[in-house]
């Protein structure tokens, strides 16, 4: 047992070393590539995202385990510069950067990679996690996974939550994954 945290942590390490590799612009590329993605792959995703008070976008997620297993990811937090006018679309801007660890144990084996995108919809929530250097899901507050329809426009969607997650891969939106445990830092960069 001891051999495979040891492999975990090794592995998370690398991880995070690869990541704090990424210069500023190349993660500011890849997160306002990954919002484009979202657009392209989830209808209504556009109007939504400019329905929102800001959102987290971690365009590359590492998760692996054998039993016990991690992930890890960097991106950049948007939030709204200021009130548009009428018939103005909103403007964001990368206001602060983050990084995702979590951990688990359980029966697992395998890796993955994907995108996650953190919706704020009300100033509150948003200025809640702004306020904390580390902001764990489950703790200091509660993140509702959307698994919709391809079909679906998100636009039209009232949700009731305050803070919504979506994670994508390759071929659109991913169900099944669970936040709870993972711990958001802000970083420098």
């Amino acid at each position: 047992m001891k051999k495979i945290l040891l492999l975990v942590t090794l592995f998370l390490t690398l991880l995070s070393q690869h990541a704090l590799a990424e210069s500023k612009n190349v993660l500011n590329m890849q997160i306002r590539d990954t919002v484009r993605e979202f657009d392209a792959k989830v209808p209504g995703g556009a109007a939504f995202l400019d329905r929102t008070a800001g959102y987290l976008v971690i365009p590359n997620i590492y998760k692996a385990g054998f039993v016990v297993g991690g992930a890890y990811g960097e991106g950049g937090l948007l939030i709204k510069e200021q009130p548009p006018q009428a018939g103005q679309k909103p403007q964001f801007r990368i206001a602060e950067y983050y990084s995702i660890l979590s951990a688990s144990v359980g029966w697992q084996i395998g890796a993955q990679k994907y995108s996650l995108i953190i919706a704020f919809l009300t100033p509150g929530a948003l200025e809640s996690f702004r306020r904390s250097n580390k902001w764990k899901v489950g703790v200091d507050g509660s993140v509702a996974f959307v698994d919709i329809g391809a079909n679906v426009d998100l636009s039209t969607i009232d949700f009731k939550k305050s803070i919504v997650a979506f994670a994508f891969g390759n071929k659109g939106l991913m169900a099944g994954l669970s936040l709870d445990g993972s711990v958001f830092t802000r970083i420098q960069k």
